[in-house]
């Protein structure tokens, strides 16, 4: 929930500024503003919340730390290379499929109830799912319709 009060807080607030300051409004430039910010506050949970984030992953994958922190950097970079105009594009399409690749993590969160800012087996379950799935679909929109298309 709190990606997505980032995502459209900062979209809102990017919109008025770009209408004050470039006498327009920049739809695309205020989303991706709003995506970058978005992106630099999860990868941070990565490394504040990293004991959780691992327990996202199943035990068949190795290297769970170092995968939670080698996301958040992804994330940091991603949030970098949208600003980037040669690299906006191929920055974009790598988010949408680091969106997508992120996915059977939080189904698997969701199934094992891990709540990951507590690093507990207490989280909102299959529940969660009815709002994870349709956010991750919408950070995946969004990227395309903020950088791709825009």
């Amino acid at each position: 929930m709190k990606p997505l009060i980032i995502l459209l807080s900062v979209f809102a607030i990017s919109l008025l500024v770009t209408k004050i300051f470039l006498d327009n409004y920049e739809f695309a430039l205020s989303g991706r503003i709003a995506m970058s910010v978005m992106l630099v506050f999860t990868a941070i949970a990565h490394f504040a919340f990293t004991k959780g984030m691992t327990m996202m992953i199943p035990d068949f994958i190795p290297y769970k730390t170092e995968t939670v922190y080698l996301t958040g950097i992804i994330e940091i970079a991603a949030a970098i290379g949208l600003f980037i105009s040669s690299f906006r594009v191929i920055t974009a399409w790598l988010l949408i499929v680091f969106f997508i690749l992120l996915l059977p993590a939080n189904i698997y969160a969701a199934i094992k109830h891990i709540d990951y800012q507590k690093g507990t087996f207490n989280g909102n379950g299959l529940a969660y799912l009815w709002f994870r799935i349709p956010l991750q679909i919408l950070f995946i929109f969004w990227t395309y319709l903020s950088t791709i298309k825009g």
